[in-house]
């Protein structure tokens, strides 16, 4: 008696107040399932899109510490090389230990065939740190570097006309040995290049290509 009465009274005012309101007479268990199913699909839509917008804000603060970057991927290089002597093999914008900290690291393969990781700050361009690393494909890096004469900074260089340059490295597997480079635009959009070891030409960079249509393949599936 005192629901159809509560009921009546919300029609009413709804009613008066010119809008609508919708009463679900249930009783007992009912009436609490519905509630809490009700209560339950609100929370977990709420949980979804804090996850969509906290996605969306990672992938905008990626592209903001990347475009926001002072010192370019060629700068990073010299900067490594002054430190430490040798030959630059790659150079990544990265998070410092999975820290919120971005940096410049460079990997520089020395005379001696010692392979070190150099830290460069992507603001000032000073070298943070540097620590050796063991790394089993020094003999390939060393063969496909013979007879190359665009270095991982000029190859930088040569990617930079096509977007704020992330990572370079050397692609020495295969038959077209090359550089590898990454770019990202202030929107967050990226694309994968290669450039020339003798030439220094910049190409797309065909089977990122591949394999993006056969990820589009896949999803359609």
């Amino acid at each position: 008696m005192k629901r159809n009465i509560v009921i009546a009274a919300v029609t009413a005012a709804a009613l008066i107040g010119g809008g609508t309101a919708t009463a679900l007479a249930t009783t007992g268990d009912d009436q609490g399932s519905a509630r809490q199913a009700a209560t339950t699909q609100l929370s977990n839509d709420d949980v979804r899109d804090d996850q969509d917008d906290a996605g969306d804000r990672d992938d905008r603060d990626d592209a903001e510490k990347t475009v926001s970057a002072d010192v370019t991927a060629s700068e990073a290089i010299a900067s490594a090389l002054k430190h430490t002597s040798g030959t630059a093999v790659s150079a990544e914008l990265d998070d410092e230990d999975d820290s919120a900290k971005v940096v410049w690291k460079v990997d520089v393969l020395s005379g001696d065939n010692t392979w070190h990781s150099v830290s460069v700050d992507p603001a000032s361009g000073k070298v943070l740190g540097a620590h050796t690393d063991d790394e089993d494909d020094t003999a390939q890096v060393r063969a496909a570097l013979k007879g190359s004469s665009v270095t991982a900074e000029e190859a930088a260089k040569a990617a930079a006309g096509k977007g704020v340059v992330t990572s370079v490295d050397l692609d020495e597997d295969g038959k077209d040995k090359s550089w590898e480079a990454e770019t990202r635009t202030s929107a967050g959009a990226e694309k994968d290049w290669k450039v020339d070891l003798a030439s220094g030409k910049v190409t797309a960079d065909r089977s990122d290509a591949q394999d993006d249509d056969a990820d589009d393949a896949d999803d359609q599936d």
